[in-house]
């Protein structure tokens, strides 16, 4: 009898965005409130999960696109204001996360050396400090070097990535005015050699302002859309949202208004570039669309940044998908779930039909865990 020939998955590509991985819970047996990361257990299943099993001799490409660790959360280092972009600053930092979330990178580790299995790495707003070489060699220095082939690090210089010719990936930041890095300009070199980086004005805002209010209300960062939050804050936490709007106020006034008023010679330019900086996390729609438009040969646009996850199908075939985050994430607004933590990711399938054509199917999953446990943290 002939049997019908099924439908082959040639390819997985799993893709997670936005993780944040700090110093730790405690650090120095302290509390850490900067903490944004608890999952690490159900991380390292996700990880075991898609490297066995079914997926034991299946070409699996794990993505991580953008803020997987997260340097502006690791104060804990003894550099003063500047310096905290230092090369050897970040090394310290590094060390930190690479220490508190140890399991994570054993995983990733195991995860690498199986068979026609890959990592690719996207850097962010938040861990862009990986485009330093000395960092960037302290974070490949984890892994055993049999390992190394199989993992890709794409550092601020590169915008998007392409793991397959109709699906493009990009973080997202580019397109956020506050959070973009100047590409060609981030490296810079004091008088005495020192390397550092050179961060967007947004990951300043993040170390100077939102870390220190977050000592007060750890969920300041949590809360979307930010215009929801604001409204919400004055009507039930009036004076502690004053303080943190007054303090913003005052830290754009200084860092952003007045660098415009000296290179600008209109108000309406001054308008414009302040209207757009002000223009904090959009949906991407928009920009989205309009890549899609241009990029014909590309119909998956996937990103991250915002932390709210969402996948969209256009009338024309095209589909956006934002992988959103693994953090606690309070959504005001009426669409989307309204969960604090939803553990999302993209799971798109290269799949070669019974007539030998090739389609791709994207979708975004919540993953649940496959461990039974009659408890968890209360964080």
């Amino acid at each position: 009898m002939r049997f019908l020939k099924k439908n082959n998955v040639k390819k997985t590509i799993i893709v997670l965005s936005d993780l944040h991985l700090g110093a730790g819970v405690f650090v120095d047996g302290r509390y850490n409130c900067l903490e944004d990361f608890y999952y690490d257990e159900e991380l390292v299943e996700l990880l075991n999960y898609y490297s066995s099993g079914d997926y034991s001799n299946r070409e699996v490409e794990l993505i991580i696109n953008g803020d997987f660790l997260d340097f502006l959360s690791v104060p804990y280092v003894q550099y003063f204001d500047d310096q905290f972009w230092s090369e050897s600053a970040s090394i310290e930092k590094l060390k930190l996360i690479l220490e508190a979330h140890s399991e994570v990178f054993s995983a990733i580790d195991e995860f690498i050396s199986k068979k026609n299995k890959k990592l690719v790495y996207i850097l962010g707003n938040h861990d862009s400090e990986l485009t330093l070489p000395k960092v960037k060699d302290c974070f490949f220095s984890v892994f055993n070097s049999d390992n190394i082939s199989s993992l890709e690090l794409i550092d601020s210089q590169a915008s998007i990535y392409l793991p397959h010719p109709s699906i493009c990936l990009q973080h997202g930041h580019d397109n956020d005015h506050a959070n973009k890095i100047d590409k060609i300009n981030c490296l810079l070199r004091d008088s005495a050699g020192e390397l550092y980086l050179s961060p967007s004005w947004g990951s300043y805002f993040v170390t100077r302002v939102i870390n220190k209010f977050k000592q007060e209300r750890n969920y300041i960062n949590e809360v979307k859309p930010v215009k929801r939050f604001v409204i919400n804050g004055l009507i039930y936490d009036t004076l502690f949202t004053l303080r943190f709007i007054i303090a913003s106020f005052i830290y754009f006034i200084m860092v952003r208004f007045i660098y415009y008023f000296k290179i600008s010679k209109s108000l309406d330019s001054i308008k414009q570039s302040v209207m757009d900086e002000l223009s904090l996390f959009k949906d991407g729609e928009e920009e989205a669309s309009e890549f899609l438009e241009n990029n014909p040969e590309v119909n998956i646009l996937i990103s991250g940044h915002t932390h709210l996850a969402h996948l969209k199908s256009f009338p024309n075939g095209n589909v956006l998908i934002n992988t959103g985050t693994w953090t606690k994430t309070y959504n005001l607004g009426f669409e989307g779930r309204q969960e604090a933590v939803n553990l999302t990711y993209g799971k798109i399938d290269i799949i070669t039909d019974r007539n030998s054509r090739e389609r791709v199917s994207p979708n975004l999953y919540v993953w649940q865990g496959i461990r039974t446990k009659p408890f968890v943290d209360f964080n």
